[in-house]
């Protein structure tokens, strides 16, 4: 299951898995394109490991590794909890 965590201004919405067994997490960022269809890359916490990244540039990519890691804090508890949305009893 993945939970919503973040809507940005140009409608790049990041998800998260739950948890996993192994402590892993799974953010995924996708970004509509009127190109492409969609922009998108996946990153597992908390080794930051990034694969399936398509469509987005350099500088787009350096500013996606920035935001998950200010937030792989959140994003981690969050997981555990089933998401922004339970954790924070809405």
């Amino acid at each position: 299951m993945m939970y919503p965590f973040m809507t940005l201004n140009d409608d790049t919405e990041i998800t998260h898995s739950e948890m996993r067994p192994d402590g892993t997490v799974k953010v995924y960022i996708e970004t509509p394109d009127l190109k492409d269809g969609f922009h998108n890359a996946t990153c597992y916490l908390p080794e930051y490991r990034w694969e399936d990244i398509y469509g987005y540039s350099e500088a787009e990519m350096n500013y996606f590794m920035k935001l998950v890691q200010d937030n792989a804090h959140l994003i981690l508890a969050f997981s555990k909890e089933g998401g922004i949305l339970n954790a924070s009893n809405f």
